[in-house]
């Protein structure tokens, strides 16, 4: 190991440096907001089983299933979340990151401040037919 890594620095130059700090600071904030979610989800469940809620006819029934259910795909977005910034750092350890995987141009710092796991140009991004189309 070379002095630079031994102090801290890494020869891949501070533009590495800069986007594994990004990613890193992105991917404990996804964990704490995971741990969060998961407080409130067995929150809702642990005040769910003191009373006996019929969510068909217990007016707030439907409101507890609501949040419940509410809580659970946040849950799933985060750790959704998670593995994309998971793939995004390996990503850059292996020198691909930054790069698009449609069209193998440069993703834009712009575009990777506001989305650390991007994987694709804003071009490729927008061609893609899976992405919903916002109306007009």
């Amino acid at each position: 190991m070379g002095d630079a890594s031994r102090h801290g620095h890494d020869e891949r130059g501070p533009s590495f440096a800069t986007e594994r700090a990004r990613l890193a600071a992105d991917r404990a904030d996804t964990l704490a907001r995971t741990a969060a979610l998961s407080r409130d989800f067995d929150g809702i469940v642990a005040a769910n089983a003191l009373v006996a809620v019929d969510d068909e006819h217990d007016p707030e029934g439907a409101s507890t299933a609501f949040e419940r259910a509410h809580v659970a795909a946040l849950m799933a977005r985060t750790r959704d979340h998670l593995q994309e910034l998971d793939r995004a750092l390996e990503r850059l350890e292996r020198g691909e990151y930054g790069r698009c995987e449609g069209c193998g141009g440069t993703i834009p710092p712009e575009r990777l401040e506001i989305r650390p796991a991007a994987t694709t140009c804003v071009r490729c991004a927008r061609s893609d037919p899976r992405r919903p189309r916002r109306p007009a």
